[in-house]
């Protein structure tokens, strides 16, 4: 696929991840930063995020900004999204691409509430390592976007991480999965620095030997492409100590815990969008 090149993009809400995804396409040379316009709250965050990438940023005046865009996009919160929309509606025009990040808020009520038929729509959900270019980005499209469309979703992306292209209703999964799970990470991150400490190792010891274990974990898994299976029994030996944690993990049922939290933010995540949308049903 050949990605398009957007004449101009206007990135609304640039909090942490549509300031990441700004540095990105930058430094990608997905876009330039006199054809780059992006809007945030206050005109102090305007005023730094136009200091450190050197475009123009406005507190508020989403219309203006989508009016001469060909990429938007909608880097804001569900209970936002809604009011964004409405603001921005009568600026789109169907030569444009609309990228959402609102998690849970299906492409249909966006289509619905834009009323603009052929518009290209896509969802994306990256989680919160798209600030050190190691995110992991989950996409689905309408069925407006063409090939060139998605080559374009996947441009701005690429430079903060991977990307893979889903079904719209396995979005879900991905929120529950990639999208929460640094916290899951983060959890074991502090258990393992946890534990450092009470053996007896220095809180600095045993934080930067835990961040450099999970770094290192998943770069063999991507590196190598084999499966965590093959590559933990690598690390354990007969009647070693591995083996020995191992059993007290599988004992207390680890996997079983985490197939359950992702299985029941996966749930969570479905109902969030059964709400959204009988909210919108019971108001019109």
């Amino acid at each position: 696929m050949t990605a398009l090149s957007p004449e101009r993009v206007a990135v609304l809400g640039a909090g942490n991840i549509g300031a990441a995804l700004i540095g990105g396409m930058l430094k990608a040379g997905v876009t330039t930063p006199d054809r780059l316009r992006a809007t945030v709250r206050t005109e102090e965050h305007a005023a730094d995020l136009a200091r450190k990438y050197g475009i123009t940023v406005t507190a508020g005046e989403n219309a203006r900004a989508v009016e001469s865009a060909d990429l938007v996009i909608l880097a804001v919160k569900p209970t936002t999204l809604p009011s964004v929309l409405g603001e921005i509606r009568a600026a789109l025009h169907t030569g444009q691409l609309l990228i959402s990040l609102a998690a849970a808020f299906p492409i249909a009520l966006i289509e619905r509430l834009i009323d603009r038929p052929g518009l290209a729509v896509a969802r994306a959900m990256p989680n919160i390592p798209v600030v050190v270019d190691e995110g992991a980005t989950g996409i689905a499209t309408n069925a407006s976007a063409t090939a060139s469309h998605k080559a374009l979703v996947e441009s701005v992306f690429r430079p903060v991480g991977v990307v893979c292209f889903v079904d719209e209703d396995l979005l879900h999964a991905v929120t529950a999965m990639s999208g929460s799970g640094p916290a899951y990470i983060y959890m074991v991150i502090e258990g393992l620095v946890a534990a450092g400490l009470k053996m007896g190792l220095s809180h600095a010891v045993s934080t930067r030997l835990a961040e450099q274990t999970v770094l290192g974990a998943a770069k063999l898994v991507r590196e190598t492409g084999l499966h965590p299976a093959i590559l933990r029994d690598q690390v354990i030996t007969p009647g070693g100590v591995t083996i020995s944690a191992v059993h007290e993990l599988e004992k207390h049922g680890l996997r079983s815990m985490l197939i359950s939290a992702i299985e029941t933010a996966t749930h969570h995540s479905r109902h969030l969008t059964k709400t959204l949308l009988a909210k919108f049903d019971t108001d019109s």
